[in-house]
């Protein structure tokens, strides 16, 4: 790091990526700032500078000292361990140790009292919630959401005559004609195991999965103005159902609340809605496979004067960016349902949805909320 660098560092504050400490004695402390780190997108420690960003200085007796710990905390303290790296700076007001911390591959981390920090803006806290816990291992690839068990839904809560017609679609063979009891079949299908469903064959083949995962449909509404902050509403649904039925409904909401436009077709036909269909596929179908459903929440679209807003629990996993996915990039959050996405929605998995989408309708804007552990597709209404 260069001077200018530092004094632009000190000058901003402690932030998410950036902690400031006079000095370090406890390894217990240093562990958790390693940790939430590692937890998170990474970050540099200075050592040798207040909490208000003045450079108070080291000596060498506390360099070789802090050198020392930061070797033994890293491999002792952290679990499992990491490797960030130092550099002892001199400035004018003396030196300081930066502690460079990567951002972890191996997550989650936690210290050796098994505790998993994570960041909290320029501070740190405990992960102590179960589903904050399992995005932790969700990041890793440890742990998928639509894997787990569906809240108690078994093999009985299956719509029979939809997973049978799916069955032959997809293997061209009857399920009936199988020698494998149904459970068993289920279990080779990953869409359970003992009998119990999981989240991707509760959504997929469960009858009325909303009974039982309230949580995962979506809440649609069409708003007067450009706000969803009034009183009145135009339309108002929630949409439950197999996933199927929810893309189906969710776009016949969106289609319904939106223009038609005649351009150049004669009077009596239809018009064509003032975004492309294809479009809200794209989009709608990417929010019910790629959300986190890991969050109890729903999947929201607003309708409003000069806008469509889909708005899907859970950021953008891992290290995909916005950038990332306008130029074709994927990273599959929920693996065993993409993997059925493409027999029931418009979806291939391909990573080529959003590239189709901005072609037919650039008027787009994508919304990486981390803070808000959301993301919001914003679709400009165009005037014709």
């Amino acid at each position: 790091m260069e001077t200018i660098e530092l004094m632009n560092v000190l000058a901003r504050g402690e932030d998410s990526e950036h902690q400031f400490k006079k000095n370090v004695n406890n390894a217990e402390s240093l562990a958790a700032e390693m940790v939430a780190f590692s937890n998170g997108n990474g970050g540099k420690i200075f050592i040798g500078v207040t909490d208000d960003g003045l450079i108070v200085g080291l000596t060498k007796e506390d360099i070789h000292r802090l050198n020392q710990l930061i070797s033994n905390v890293a491999s002792l303290n952290v679990r499992p361990a990491i490797n960030p790296t130092t550099q002892n700076m001199l400035t004018e007001n003396g030196l300081i140790l930066i502690i460079d911390v990567p951002m972890g591959i191996n997550k989650p981390y936690q210290d050796n009292a098994g505790v998993f920090w994570v960041k909290n803006g320029a501070d740190k806290r405990k992960a102590t919630s179960r589903e904050e816990i399992q995005r932790l291992f969700q990041a890793s690839g440890l742990l998928h959401a639509d894997e787990s068990p569906a809240n108690g839904m078994t093999i009985a809560d299956l719509d029979m005559d939809y997973f049978s017609e799916f069955f032959q679609r997809r293997y061209g063979e009857s399920l009936y004609s199988q020698q494998l009891p149904l459970e068993q079949t289920v279990q080779n299908l990953n869409l359970g195991r003992n009998g119990v469903l999981n989240l991707t064959g509760a959504l997929l083949f469960g009858n009325n999965p909303s009974v039982r995962l309230p949580a995962f449909i979506v809440k649609a509404g069409c708003f007067p103005g450009n706000s969803i902050a009034g009183e009145t509403y135009r339309d108002s649904r929630d949409i439950k159902g197999k996933l199927a039925d929810v893309f189906q409904r969710s776009i016949s909401f969106i289609l319904a609340n939106l223009r038609q436009i005649q351009g150049d077709q004669t009077v009596n036909t239809l018009g064509i809605p003032e975004i492309p269909r294809i479009v809200l596929e794209e989009i709608v179908a990417n929010a019910l496979v790629h959300r986190d459903y890991f969050i109890s929440a729903p999947i929201r679209i607003f309708v409003l004067d000069d806008r469509v807003e889909i708005i899907s629990p859970g950021h953008l996993p891992n290290n995909l960016t916005i950038e990332n996915i306008k130029a074709g990039n994927s990273n599959t959050r929920n693996p065993i349902l993409a993997s059925f996405a493409n027999q029931i929605l418009p979806y291939r998995g391909y990573g080529s949805g959003i590239l189709r989408a901005l072609q037919a309708y650039p008027f787009i804007d994508f919304i990486d909320d981390q803070d808000g552990n959301m993301f919001r597709v914003i679709l400009m209404r165009r005037t014709q």
